[in-house]
């Protein structure tokens, strides 16, 4: 992973000032792809005098309805909140531990942070792939959202920088293109790239489609399931040709379920 494959995306932002200033740490850190989903209204002239020379991140800046929408050409979706528990994820990475996990993962992914004063929703943080949260003095362990972005920044800064004494791409004064790569499996056969946000949905719905046409949902549970399939899916960073091969198999051991409980099927 470069680090112009790592998106980051505010939830609610409502504090003009605060999103100047988390472009500012963006682009301190070589980052310069940031989504915004449903933002309360930003004074642009506010922004602008926080971003300090960094106005070209929040110019390029996209903007979205939902985080589904936002984060659905992507291929890990990392929650970052301070608050665990077993609704909310109850096992989070540290910033350093966010940064090395996205190190070796390949395709493009995002760093979720939500509104400066409610932090993001429990909807919202199931929806992504994993969590994090940063150490923090337990009696007073929330963050400004920009020192929260700054901090992880500064990790992925560190593991995925060009190395020293080569020719990184230019982006206004920061260190990456601002473009996503081009992932070569495109055009060359055989390389791994990773499902989408989208189709790992899709995968992990028609798994317990299948499982639900087995009677497996006797109890309420499947949303639950549904949820963890589509985590477990995400964090293997399972390729589309291994995604196809795993719904082939569900999707045979339901014809086979089907011919077993048919006797007229067996005559052959």
């Amino acid at each position: 992973m470069y680090l112009s494959d790592l998106v980051i995306i505010l939830c609610r932002p409502s504090e003009s000032g605060n999103v100047g200033a988390v472009c500012r740490a963006m682009m301190n850190m070589g980052l310069s792809r940031l989504r915004l989903v449903a933002p309360f209204p930003l004074e642009d002239e506010v922004v602008r005098a926080r971003a300090v020379h960094a106005e070209q991140v929040w110019e390029e800046a996209e903007t979205f309805d939902t985080l589904s929408a936002a984060a659905a050409d992507l291929s890990l979706v990392i929650g970052t909140t301070r608050r665990r528990g077993r609704h909310r994820k109850s096992v989070t990475l540290t910033p350093e531990e966010c940064a090395a996990f996205f190190r070796g993962h390949p395709g493009q992914a995002a760093l979720v942070f939500g509104n400066e004063r409610t932090g993001l929703e429990a909807e919202e943080l199931n929806f992504c792939s994993l969590a994090s949260h940063i150490p923090a003095n337990e009696a007073f362990p929330s963050l400004n959202l920009s020192h929260a972005v700054q901090l992880y920044a500064y990790q992925f800064f560190r593991l995925l920088a060009p190395a020293p004494g080569t020719a990184p791409a230019e982006f206004g004064s920061g260190l990456v293109d601002a473009a996503p790569r081009t992932f070569p499996s495109q055009t060359v056969k055989g390389t791994w790239v990773p499902l989408d946000r989208t189709s790992a949905d899709t995968l992990a719905k028609s798994m317990t489609n299948t499982l639900a046409s087995l009677g497996f949902y006797k109890q309420p549970g499947r949303e639950d399931q549904e949820r963890l399939f589509r985590d477990l899916i995400a964090r293997a960073g399972l390729s589309e040709r291994e995604g196809r091969y795993l719904g082939e198999i569900f999707s045979k051991a339901l014809m086979l379920a089907g011919k077993k409980g048919n006797p007229s099927s067996d005559s052959s």
